[in-house]
């Protein structure tokens, strides 16, 4: 467990992420959803490190052990983060993965970035190609819907995660420890960081982002079920503009497919980090 500072702020006070780096072997790294840090793929890192694989998670800026600004909650800010942590643990032929808001990052690093470091991607529970109705995007969230969490968050942040874990978890069968467990990770989050976030992933559009991606062997994995984000509007939209991707729908699943699939998604994600880094994958719809 470490801290790598990315920049200061006006003050000049650091802003550091936080971050574990466990196993040996392939890197990948993960990153978590809005408003958790990066604990939920606990499942996951387990799974993939005792496999095989050097597994790096983090927390993004404003979430979990990392600095908490006012501000650089944007997409761009969120990313140029990310590249520093690449850049500062020197890795190479990266696994990259994202889940639900980090699925967003994963395209805009592609984007902005380049790809630099990159071999491989896997957009999990994704925001991609955007949340927000549109002519596009008929499946999409009205404007209000961003408006109304915001409010909910600003009253009562913690009655609203309440309500939040239980559509992430909608008609599984998860028990009382681990909803309870879920809940918890987004209590050290910065208020602030929770409202710049939602406005960030509810007023970005990646559609310009996507093509950085698809030359790489990339993965889409969406649940069925998912009432956060839909299924038609961000799972297949963003395997259809990633042609060569592998669409993995899972069926049934809502959003939090990271608990409820954690087995399923574990070795999906492993099958992937194994695959030629050269090679693009045939699409394949299962």
């Amino acid at each position: 467990m470490s801290m790598l500072q990315v920049e200061t702020d006006s003050l000049g006070r650091p802003i550091e992420l936080f971050y574990e780096d466990i196993g040996y072997g392939p890197p990948i790294v993960l990153l978590h959803g809005w408003p958790f840090d990066h604990a939920m793929w606990e499942e996951q890192v387990y799974a993939l490190a005792g496999s095989g694989c050097r597994v790096v998670a983090y927390d993004r800026r404003g979430f979990g052990k990392s600095s908490k600004p006012f501000d650089g909650y944007n997409y761009n800010r969120l990313v140029d983060d990310l590249k520093a942590l690449l850049d500062a643990l020197d890795l190479h032929d990266v696994t990259l993965v994202g889940f639900s808001m980090g699925a967003g990052e994963v395209v805009r690093y592609m984007s902005r970035h380049l790809g630099q470091r990159v071999a491989r991607l896997a957009l999990v529970s994704t925001v991609t190609p955007s949340v927000t109705k549109s002519k596009d995007n008929p499946d999409g969230a009205d404007d209000a819907k961003f408006d109304d969490v915001c409010t909910h968050i600003r009253a009562d942040r913690f009655t609203f995660m309440d309500q939040f874990v239980d559509r992430l978890f909608e008609g599984a069968d998860v028990k009382r420890p681990m909803v309870d467990w879920i809940k918890s990770l987004a209590e050290p989050a910065s208020r602030i960081a929770m409202l710049s976030c939602v406005r960030a992933f509810a007023e970005t559009d990646f559609t310009g982002d996507m093509a950085a991606a698809i030359n790489l062997p990339s993965l889409v994995i969406h649940g069925t079920q998912d009432r956060i984000a839909p299924f038609a509007a961000n799972g297949r939209r963003t395997a259809d503009l990633l042609p060569g991707c592998i669409f993995r729908p899972y069926e049934g699943a809502a959003h939090g497919l990271f608990a409820t699939h954690a087995s399923m998604l574990s070795e999906d994600l492993l099958g992937l980090v194994r695959s030629p880094p050269s090679q693009t994958l045939p699409p394949t719809v299962f």
